[in-house]
């Protein structure tokens, strides 16, 4: 698996053209996560560092 994190092309300014995104890969490259648009790269890259600080220890609830 890895994280690829790139600028959002389409849309507007206001609904995120230009900001920030990121998605997990699987190793077969297909996407198997993705989260919300970020202004900041710096923002961005800390999402990512927290979610690979707490693999393995978030619990899986069923609803």
């Amino acid at each position: 698996m890895y994280f690829e994190i790139y600028r959002q092309s389409r849309g507007t300014p206001s609904s995120g053209q230009g900001q920030w995104r990121w998605r997990l890969r699987a190793g077969n490259h297909e996407t198997i996560a993705s989260g919300e648009s970020y202004v900041n790269k710096a923002d961005c890259l800390h999402v990512i560092a927290l979610i690979k600080a707490v693999q393995g220890e978030t619990p899986v609830k069923e609803i």
